[in-house]
């Protein structure tokens, strides 16, 4: 398996539709002295042609992945980890063996499947990814030397962030001094990380958590690193949520959007969804207040699937009353102007043994998640898993909507007509919303990185006039 190949730089696209317009375009593409990435120079109507308006593709910002686990991926599609496939299907069982997996991972392994993921996720348009890989005294860093190679190979097709990923506990359990020197050996040996993530719910006390958090906040700010939390993953009233105590260190440490460009992101969060309309607008009021660059990523296909509440001894709901939690992104977005996506999180394993590496299915899963069924909520789902998770992860200044723009980054999924039925027969989609109810499959998917075309086997005839090199 090897790198998609990429046409050579392209300098037009011609007669392409936007998001909202109902003439078409032409983008133009330009290229600095030295640098193999471009920036769109103009985006100019086009001359009026004789066909069919809809039969132009509809040019996009490229998708991302704000939030994935590299070394994870696939698991149950790997023959020889068939002993680890789910039973019970519950958080106990998904950490108990994918703890027991990890003891089989391989440096050759964990790139074959990260090879699978990295190809299923471009050819849907992925073009930047925040990759988790765990460091611990299991896999010590054979896991984060593979994300490194595949950085490096993949890199003309896909940004891929590195996280330094703590998954087990760093100051409780008996390992968990080991866990924390092998993270500080990492962090300190490769330049290649761009993030480091901790996971403070893991640890066996409130006080541990905390420990856990402080020891993330005051590392990232030495090393001038993303911050990554997997945070209050539960839905127990009775738990304290700790996001109030990372916006507490927070502020002691000084982290804000004029001390840093480094920014901190708060994965899951599903005991937030318990907090009440007070606690909203405290803690909207609390990152707003001070400046700092906080954002949210709720990860539906897992939330949906591991997040319910504990049940007591002697509980009389009924069986079919079986609660789920995952963060309403969009009301947090519209109703608090909080910075919030949402995230892919795990691709075949315990923890989310169902979806695809595909953003836009998940997009569509958000329509029925939040009831959010008008074409302005469609538009705020595509911005949620493109220009708005690029930004969340640090990669661009600002979300720029699902518009194609002056100034933005070269990095385009265009959607085409193609015939994917065998029936001689297409259906358009006209707009933003209908990419979103019914994403297209890959064949009508064509992915521009920096500038360059991955070269598909579906591409039609139109291409020839579509891009100019």
């Amino acid at each position: 398996m090897s790198p998609p190949r990429l046409t050579s730089p392209i300098n037009f696209i011609r007669d392409v539709r936007l998001a909202r317009e109902q003439s078409t375009w032409d983008i133009q593409i330009g290229y600095s002295a030295g640098s193999a990435q471009g920036t769109v120079t103009s985006v100019t109507p086009h001359e009026p042609s004789t066909k069919d308006d809809i039969e132009s593709p509809l040019a996009l910002p490229a998708l991302t992945h704000p939030h994935i686990h590299l070394d994870k991926a696939f698991i149950h599609s790997a023959p020889e980890y068939a002993l680890f496939l789910p039973t019970a299907g519950t958080f106990q069982e998904a950490l108990s063996s994918t703890t027991k997996a990890k003891q089989q991972f391989s440096h050759s392994d964990i790139i074959r499947r990260g090879e699978w993921l990295l190809a299923e996720s471009i050819a849907s348009g992925v073009t930047a990814m925040r990759a988790f890989v765990e460091v611990d005294r299991t896999v010590q860093l054979i896991c984060l030397e593979a994300a490194v190679s595949l950085k490096t190979q993949w890199k003309d097709s896909c940004h891929i962030q590195i996280v330094c990923f703590a998954q087990d506990p760093i100051f409780s359990s008996e390992y968990g001094e080991q866990n924390i020197e092998f993270l500080e050996a990492a962090l300190h040996k490769y330049s290649q990380i761009d993030v480091i993530g901790t996971t403070p719910y893991v640890e066996s006390s409130p006080e541990a958590a905390k420990q856990n958090i402080e020891w993330a906040i005051d590392c990232a700010l030495e090393l001038n690193k993303h911050l990554d939390f997997h945070l209050d993953y539960n839905l127990d009233p009775n738990k304290e949520a700790l996001v109030w105590h990372v916006l507490q260190i927070l502020k002691q440490r000084n982290w804000t959007t004029h001390s840093t460009d480094k920014r901190v992101m708060l994965g899951h969060c599903t005991r937030l969804t318990l907090l009440t309309e007070n606690e909203w607008a405290r803690l909207a009021t609390e990152i707003h207040e001070n400046e700092l660059p906080v954002s949210f990523v709720g990860l539906p296909t897992s939330d949906m699937y591991m997040a319910s509440p504990p049940r007591a001894s002697g509980d009389c709901k009924p069986p079919q009353d079986r609660p789920r939690g995952t963060l309403q992104v969009l009301e947090m977005i519209r109703k608090y102007s909080l910075d919030a996506v949402i995230g892919v999180n795990n691709v075949g394993n315990s923890f989310t043994p169902w979806g695809l590496p595909d953003p836009l299915s998940l997009a569509c899963l958000g329509v029925g998640i939040y009831q959010a069924g008008s074409q302005a909520d469609a538009e705020l789902l595509y911005e949620c898993v493109s220009t708005r998770a690029r930004a969340a992860i640090g990669l661009s200044p600002s979300h720029s909507g699902p518009w194609v723009k002056q100034g933005c980054q070269p990095d385009l999924l265009l959607v085409h007509n193609r015939d994917d039925t065998g029936c001689g027969m297409s259906r358009p989609r006209t707009n933003v919303a209908e990419i979103v109810w019914t994403p297209p499959g890959k064949l009508n998917r064509d992915v521009v990185s920096g500038g360059r075309l991955k070269i598909s086997p579906f591409a039609g005839a139109e291409s020839d006039s579509l891009y100019q090199f």
